[in-house]
Order: C-alpha cells, then sequence, then structure tokens
C-alpha cells in the first residue's frame, strides 16, 4: 500500500475534531500535514502529523505546500463555528469559512488533487421541520454561520461537475466528549458547549450552568439536542475518505447520534458521572433556538458501514470528564 508516500492535508488539524480526525488517520497508516493558524487550534493536540502554522486564506502558502508535497486528499475542517459571533460580525464568517475555502478549492484544482471531505454542519438546516433530520430535508439557515457552510456545499457541487473535484459533505450535529485515551479534547477560548460548560461547573471554574428556556414542547421543558463523539466523527471521516479513494461518487452524510437528550438529561448525567451536584440558573429562551434538533444518520451507517462506538450520553460524559480534569494543567 502506498500510504507512506502521500499525504493527506488537515486544515484546522489543531482544532476539537480536527485533532481527533489526524489522530485517527495516523493510526490508519496515513502521513497527515496539518495546517492550522492556531487561531482557535492547540499545537499540542496534533498528534504523530507535521503541523504548518497558517491559513488557508494565503494562497502563496497553499501553492507551496500542493508543490512541495503529494497531497492525495484534502479534509477541511477550518473554520469559524460561534453561531452568535457570526451573527454580530457575519464579514469574518465569510471570509473566513466561504472565501478562504473557495481559495483552497481553487489551489487543490490547480493541483490536480481532487479529493475533499469537508466539515458542514446541521445549521444548514435551520429550524427543523421535522425529527429526525433526513439529509433530503431543506436547508434554510437562519445564521450567517449555517449560511456560510451551506455556499461551500453548494461550491462543492458545482465543482464536482465542472473539474470533477469529489467530496464527502458531513453535516455533524454536536460535537461532544474526548479522545477515550485523555490525549486530547474539547478546549475552546471562549467555551460555548453546554458539556463543557456543565463540567467547569464541577471542576469549579464556574459557579453555575445556565438553562436558556424551561418551557419548550419537550418531555421535560429543556431543549434536546443530538451529541456525537468526537472520535465517532473522526471514525466518520476515515471511512468517508476509503469511499473516495475507491472512486466512489460525491455524498453527503449526517452525523449525529439519531438520539436526543435534553438539557437536564445531560446535567443530570453529568452528576452521575462526576458524583458531583451541579448548579443550574434558569433564564429566558435564546432567539431562535429550535425545541429538538435530532439527526438521522441511517444513510451514514448503511453506505459507511459507520457505527457509533460512543452512543450513549454516559460514555460520551465520561470520557470528556476524564479531559476536562487534566485542562489545569494545560491552561498552566
Amino acid at each position: 500500500m502506498a500510504l507512506q508516500a502521500k499525504k493527506i492535508l488537515v486544515s484546522g488539524g489543531a482544532g476539537y475534531v480536527g485533532s481527533h480526525a489526524v489522530k485517527k488517520l495516523s493510526q490508519q497508516g496515513f502521513r497527515c500535514l496539518v495546517l492550522d493558524n492556531l487561531v482557535y487550534g492547540h499545537s499540542q493536540f496534533v498528534k504523530g502529523a507535521e503541523l504548518i502554522e497558517g491559513d488557508t486564506g494565503n494562497p502563496q502558502l497553499l501553492e507551496r505546500i500542493f508543490c512541495q508535497n503529494e497531497i492525495q486528499a484534502v479534509m477541511h475542517f477550518a473554520g469559524y463555528a460561534y453561531v452568535g459571533e457570526s451573527v454580530t460580525d457575519p464579514a469574518k464568517y465569510y471570509q473566513n469559512n466561504f472565501v478562504s475555502t473557495l481559495g483552497l478549492l481553487r489551489a487543490m484544482i490547480e493541483a490536480k488533487v481532487n479529493k475533499v471531505i469537508f466539515s458542514s454542519s446541521c445549521a444548514t438546516y435551520g429550524n427543523p421541520q421535522e425529527i429526525p433530520i433526513t439529509e433530503d430535508h431543506p436547508q434554510n439557515p437562519v445564521n450567517p454561520y449555517g449560511a456560510s457552510k451551506l455556499m461551500v456545499e453548494r461550491i462543492l457541487r458545482d465543482f464536482d461537475r465542472a473539474y470533477g473535484l469529489r467530496s464527502v459533505i458531513f453535516r455533524y450535529f454536536n460535537a461532544a466528549g474526548a479522545d477515550p485515551d485523555g490525549e486530547i479534547g474539547e478546549w475552546h477560548e471562549p467555551e460555548t458547549h453546554l458539556i463543557p460548560l456543565v463540567l467547569d461547573v464541577v471542576a469549579g471554574r464556574r459557579d453555575s450552568v445556565q438553562i436558556y428556556g424551561t418551557d419548550y414542547d419537550t418531555p421535560d421543558g429543556t431543549c434536546v439536542r443530538d451529541y456525537i463523539h468526537v472520535t465517532d466523527i473522526a471514525q466518520a471521516h476515515f471511512l468517508g475518505l476509503q469511499k473516495l479513494m475507491a472512486g466512489d461518487p460525491s455524498s453527503v452524510f449526517n452525523l449525529g447520534n439519531g438520539s436526543g437528550f435534553s438539557v437536564r438529561e445531560v446535567i443530570r448525567t453529568a452528576e452521575n458521572v462526576t458524583g458531583h451536584k451541579i448548579k443550574t440558573t434558569e433564564i429566558s429562551r435564546r432567539p431562535g433556538d429550535p425545541a429538538a434538533l435530532v439527526g438521522s444518520s441511517q444513510k451514514a451507517r448503511e453506505m459507511l458501514g459507520w457505527e457509533p462506538e460512543f452512543p450513549g450520553l454516559d460514555s460520551i460524559l465520561k470520557t470528556a470528564w476524564n479531559w476536562h480534569q487534566k485542562l489545569p494543567a494545560l491552561l498552566g
């Protein structure tokens, strides 16, 4: 197998999901070249791969990377992902998530690299019309973040027809958990995701966790979300890469558990896993938060042979808590 002579370029490979994908690929014998500007990524997350500190928006750097390396395929994780910030500063999101991605794809075409795996989002769907959400659900994003991801999806479809650039698009739901070995995990600054915020209360880094709305039409009145373990997401990327390398056509997959867990369920499970009571503060709903977001991953299971290894909320939280206890040493 000629894997050792070629490399997978992983943009954003020092970030949360990207670093787990790099570790998975390295374990499978692939050589990875990570491109990350380290705005949100962490150099110590890059395991078993070469790191180039730089930006996908730099065309000269991209040209040099493709000229100096035999790139087999690209995994594109580099993107800003704070929904609220995308509303207040949409220019930042369209520049990075859309314009820079377009530059990367053009560099790929110029270098005759015709395989890409794109990190998209369930945010492209907007408010759900039915649950669970399937891949053919209408895409009507309600924020610039989701819109920027949808723009790239459309570019990829057009580039496939025009240039033969084949792609696998993964629409994540809520990535959660951490590497079971405890080497890498979730570390955002600022942190907005529920599970690390809940664990921050246990660790004494914040006083309480806020519950936005308790009057939704859900079993316990709080929002329901689909949490998918980050290692399972990484495994899906490996399987998607195998499909592209085998010559399969472009495709789109949801990545979710197919099960929803409410905010109160997450908090209750975290209390069971950590053995600590978690203080909560109930406040009003956030504008635009749907009551439930749950995805169907049946297509990924059937076409990729993908099967989540960590489907339970307790197993997700156990790996997250194991990692969270190591964070103080990293934060210094």
